[in-house]
């Protein structure tokens, strides 16, 4: 009897077209993959040097303080209360501008949260203020 000595066959993986498929693997996960991009706050600011009058009987005062105690119309009020009563304030004057104005250590998860408040109260007349430094 004679025993066949098989030559051992070698167990290779071709790599020759392994680049190709990556690529093409990379293009594809690029092409239908969506990326959330974050809306911030949307505010229209006006052009450099447009300075108009405005009567004093239009804006509203919100001021915070660098401990994050907010001032509307010099009377304190909560951050969760300031939708309602700027939604009053608009039933009463529709061309009601609220003038926001921070100091310049008031955190900014405070200042967002006024303003997310505003915008909940459905207020399209906002000016930011220049926080005193």
């Amino acid at each position: 009897m004679f025993l066949d000595k098989r030559k051992k066959g070698s167990a290779e993986i071709p790599t020759s077209s392994l680049a190709d498929i990556a690529f093409l693997l990379l293009i594809f996960f690029l092409v239908t993959t969506t990326i959330d991009t974050d809306k911030g706050i949307s505010l229209v600011l006006p052009d450099l040097g447009k300075a108009t009058e405005v009567n004093k009987k239009n804006i509203a005062n919100l001021l915070i303080n660098a401990n994050g105690n907010v001032l509307l119309k010099e009377e304190p009020i909560a951050i969760k209360q300031i939708a309602e009563r700027a939604r009053q304030m608009l039933q009463e004057n529709p061309r009601l501008i609220f003038s926001v104005k921070t100091d310049a250590t008031t955190k900014y998860d405070v200042f967002i949260a006024v303003l997310d408040q505003l915008k909940r109260a459905s207020a399209s007349r906002i000016s930011i203020a220049e926080p005193e430094s």
